[in-house]
């Protein structure tokens, strides 16, 4: 509803000559936009560098495939402890089912010649100026924090300028047309999982929702603006049935109705509870929009082809990256999850990058092909069982998994179900975080969170193995509702504790509802403990500030201590005691171990 196609077709409609040439406007606008991109961008080159100057890091993250396992090194020496400092968090360890005696066997025997090869370290901008750091973190609302809502505040500010400058809402329509026909690309470059925002801002793509959601909205008010206002005027001159039947004008009607169902179909219900109508409702709309969008106004076409463009490629990238192959899926009654195993694809990712997951079986359901969910990944790259996915039964696609992979029957080779499956990925991860190139590490887990830390510090410890890894002290706190969650896992933890040979791990398990089940009975390794109660990320974050500061050990002992990492994946309410835990650091401390940084991992569709 362009004004040059309404002065075409209706000679009673009157619109105000624009003063700035809508077009070039909307163009501008996107400029002003990618610049902004680009000056978050400059903060990230300084850790992109460092990250890739280990040409190991450019084979990671990217692709899944198939490699050829070495056998770990396995030295024999561990770290020591000085007299001052012990991982004792307080009057709560009397309740765990063994004592600490694991860190008196740091012994000193010789050990196999290990080569030292750390990895650089550069510390993250929110380490380097803290105090602005804490307060862009500071939330402001149950999803958004200061930071994020400065960026919509900004983005709000740029359109409205665009929309208001030598211009009227009531006299000049056509002006909000084209600044929402300028977003539509911005949009689509949000919403793809190949994300060229976020891979040049070092932020995972479903870091980047809250922001493409915005974006939808604002563009969709943009073009209601500009129909309406039309319809204002036709109404006020009586031509409005006359002007609805040209066809220009019609196509104007059916773009702005498809986005608006783009918007009703977004809202948080039907994500979380009919998702499959919200995703079929976008791949309709959206085509509908962008189609009649272009017979509306033929200026628009350059913008909507790049925004297919940019879907285009995100649909290329993500066919290099699927993969199709058969998994063993396994039920584990005490996590109430399904272990889905895939030995043929043993590297290409990195810890805490996740996979988007489908399960091709008629079992599953007619339509559950359609369906696909992400997943983090809890084994190691290069490891000797392959990729590890553990789907927590959440809700009626995980339940029926569940199901299925209960009816499994003993085989010849291992108690399982063989199911074909479609993967994609990996995606997601710590970005140019390197793990390895921290002094210390705290993993905090809440639930089925467990499989980011299970990741990361397996990860750690290969590395540690290899002499690639400059981290002397692991935490890993997991919380769960019943101690019976810790059983399976038990074989696990104890294989992560005998290879922690050069670094100081410990492992502490939390459950939080009484039970009736007989403690006594379960058996743990040193360096595992179970406590009732929850976990305490500061009293936890505490700890590992000592021990990095006290733990010494060969190499590690000779180069400047480069910070802790925490990495946590869980409730929200645990991440926001984690990141309150980071923000209250004593200065001091924070300053002698230079820094702490927070990774968060979290899911929304």
């Amino acid at each position: 509803m362009s004004a040059s196609s309404a002065s075409q077709n209706s000679t009673h409609l009157i619109v105000e000559e624009p003063v700035v040439d809508p077009l070039q406007l909307a163009l501008y606008t996107d400029v002003v936009l990618l610049c902004g991109v680009a000056v978050f961008a400059l903060f990230t080159i300084p850790r992109c560098v460092t990250r890739f100057s280990r040409g190991f890091e450019w084979g990671q993250g990217g692709l899944l495939r198939s490699t050829e396992v070495a056998p770990p090194r396995r030295p024999k020496r561990r770290p020591t402890l000085n007299q001052q400092s012990s991982f004792a968090l307080g009057s709560e360890d009397s309740h765990t089912l063994n004592s600490h005696s694991h860190l008196v066997r740091r012994g000193s025997e010789k050990r196999g010649h290990v080569h030292y090869s750390f990895p650089p370290h550069t510390r993250a901008w929110s380490t380097l100026a803290f105090p602005l750091a804490r307060m862009l973190n500071y939330s402001v609302s149950r999803e958004l924090n200061l930071g994020q809502a400065i960026i919509m505040v900004s983005y709000f500010g740029v359109l409205l300028f665009a929309s208001l400058w030598h211009s009227s809402l009531f006299t000049d329509p056509v002006r909000t047309g084209f600044v929402a026909m300028s977003q539509i690309p911005v949009v689509v470059a949000l919403a793809t999982k190949f994300n060229l925002i976020g891979m040049v801002t070092d932020v995972a793509y479903q870091h980047l929702n809250y922001l493409h959601r915005f974006a939808g909205q604002l563009l969709a008010i943009a073009a209601n603006i500009h129909t309406l206002g039309y319809v204002y005027k036709w109404c006020l001159e009586g031509t409005f049935t006359e002007e609805i039947k040209h066809a220009p004008v019609a196509w104007g009607f059916v773009a702005t109705f498809a986005l608006d169902v783009l918007v009703f179909t977004s809202t948080e219900t039907w994500r979380l509870q009919a998702y499959n109508v919200f995703f079929a409702s976008h791949l309709v709309a959206v085509v509908v929009l962008l189609l009649g969008t272009c017979y509306h106004q033929p200026s628009t076409i350059p913008y909507v082809l790049v925004a297919v463009g940019l879907y285009g490629l995100d649909l290329l990238v993500r066919l290099i990256k699927t993969r199709v192959c058969i998994a063993r899926i396994r039920p584990i009654p005490e996590l109430a999850l399904t272990r889905v195993e895939v030995p043929q694809l043993n590297a290409g990712w990195r810890p805490g990058q996740h996979v988007r997951l489908r399960v091709l079986s008629l079992w599953m359901g007619w339509w559950a092909w359609t369906e696909v969910h992400p997943f983090t990944i809890a084994s190691v790259s290069k490891g000797p069982e392959g990729m590890v996915l553990m789907c927590k039964k959440a809700g009626d696609w995980t339940s029926r998994l569940y199901e299925m992979a209960k009816l499994s029957e003993y085989g010849d080779n291992a108690y399982g179900r063989d199911v074909r499956i479609w993967l994609e990925g990996p995606y997601g991860g710590p970005g140019h975080s390197v793990f390895a190139s921290y002094s210390g590490a705290l993993f905090i887990a809440g639930g089925s969170g467990i499989t980011f830390a299970l990741a990361a510090v397996q990860d750690l410890i290969q590395q540690d193995l290899d002499g690639t890894s400059r981290v002397k002290v692991i935490e890993l706190a997991w919380a769960v509702q019943d101690p019976a969650a810790l059983v399976p896992l038990i074989p696990l933890f104890t294989a992560l504790l005998q290879q922690s040979t050069l670094t100081s791990l410990r492992i502490q398990v939390f459950y939080t509802r009484a039970t009736m089940m007989d403690l006594n009975k379960i058996v743990l390794p040193p360096g595992l403990t179970l406590l009732p109660g929850r976990p305490r990320p500061a009293k936890l974050l505490e700890a590992v500030l000592d021990c990095t500061m006290s733990v010494t050990f060969g190499g590690k002992n000779q180069t400047a201590l480069s910070g802790i990492v925490v990495g946590v994946c869980g409730p929200a309410g645990l991440g926001k005691d984690a990141r309150k835990a980071v923000d209250t650091v004593d200065p001091r401390r924070r300053k002698a171990v230079r820094g702490v940084e927070l990774h968060q991992e979290s899911f929304g569709w």
